[in-house]
């Protein structure tokens, strides 16, 4: 037991270092390229920091662990919401543009319908499902993309170093942050079977919260460096990506039909903690520490539930 428990502490420090060196590098692309911190978040960052759940998601699906994949994508979202969002809020509320906030949130309430219809109409994620959801979150990239593609450049915006040099330092962090959480996740895995936890418990915590870590390290850092609105962003994106990209991907290359021990309450709780996340600032423009407070004691409530 002592080498799962060193490796887990070992993932911990480099989850950190890379989650400084993966935010200096995206503020420093947004700054040179004249780009929202939200926009950077809940793009490049977002897809940055959701590589962890692709991999183990499809890695779950393809060995046929259709609970492990599932858990993974609906946990995460919720543990990025419930955890992650909540902390950030209660440490640090702030001013968010109603315009700039409000596409990344469609987005998801679609996605998340869509996935509610198809897995209680189908009794699962079927191929063509997977594919759709796909296809989602490249529509989404795409007209992201396009939206910011009239903003002129900021050639000079006091940022040193090339945009290569910068990018280059981008995949090295998510790199770094991949790396961590999967050494974190896959000693944190060990540790609990020995416990006897049973997989889809695993699935809805410990590989959720697992997979989770680059947000949670993005957002804590972001939050000390001031960049509040990137870790906001992050988290919007990922749980968007986490349906479509994660939960359709898996779907695309390994058909699972929805786990039979499954109920409604995780569903329930991820439309619940989003609501709570995004109505407040869809209708007055920016996020209260009251809103943290809430999904923080909501998520503890949660994870007593499952154990």
């Amino acid at each position: 037991m002592t080498l799962p428990i060193l490796l887990f502490f070992l993932g911990l420090i480099v989850l950190v270092k890379c989650g400084d060196v993966f935010v200096n590098s995206s503020i420093a692309l947004a700054r040179r390229f004249h780009l929202s911190e939200l926009f950077i978040g809940t793009t490049i960052v977002s897809i940055g920091t959701t590589l962890p759940e692709v991999t183990v998601s499809i890695t779950a699906a393809l060995s046929g662990q259709s609970q492990l994949a599932y858990g993974n994508a609906v946990g995460s979202v919720i543990c990025n919401t419930a955890l992650i969002a909540g902390l950030s809020l209660a440490i640090r509320p702030l001013p968010i543009s109603k315009f700039s906030f409000v596409n990344i949130v469609i987005a998801f309430f679609l996605a998340a319908g869509f996935c509610i219809f198809i897995s209680y109409s189908q009794g699962g994620f079927p191929r063509g499902a997977g594919l759709l959801l796909v296809l989602g979150f490249c529509l989404y990239t795409f007209v992201s993309i396009r939206k910011q593609k009239g903003e002129p450049p900021e050639a000079e915006s006091g940022v040193s170093g090339s945009f290569l040099f910068h990018l280059v330092y981008l995949v090295i962090g998510a790199a770094g942050l991949y790396l961590g959480s999967h050494l974190m996740v896959d000693n944190a895995q060990i540790l609990a079977l020995a416990l006897g936890v049973s997989t889809k418990v695993i699935g809805l915590s410990i590989v959720a919260l697992g997979t989770s870590l680059p947000e949670l390290t993005t957002a804590v850092i972001a939050l000390v460096k001031g960049h509040s609105q990137l870790s906001i962003g992050n988290i919007l994106g990922a749980n968007f990506f986490n349906l479509t990209l994660v939960l359709g991907g898996a779907a695309l290359v390994a058909p699972a039909p929805l786990p039979a021990s499954s109920n409604p309450l995780e569903l329930t709780l991820m439309l619940v903690v989003m609501g709570i996340l995004t109505i407040p600032p869809l209708l007055k423009g920016r996020t209260y520490s009251w809103q943290g407070i809430l999904l923080l004691l909501l998520y503890i409530g949660y994870l007593i539930i499952l154990f």
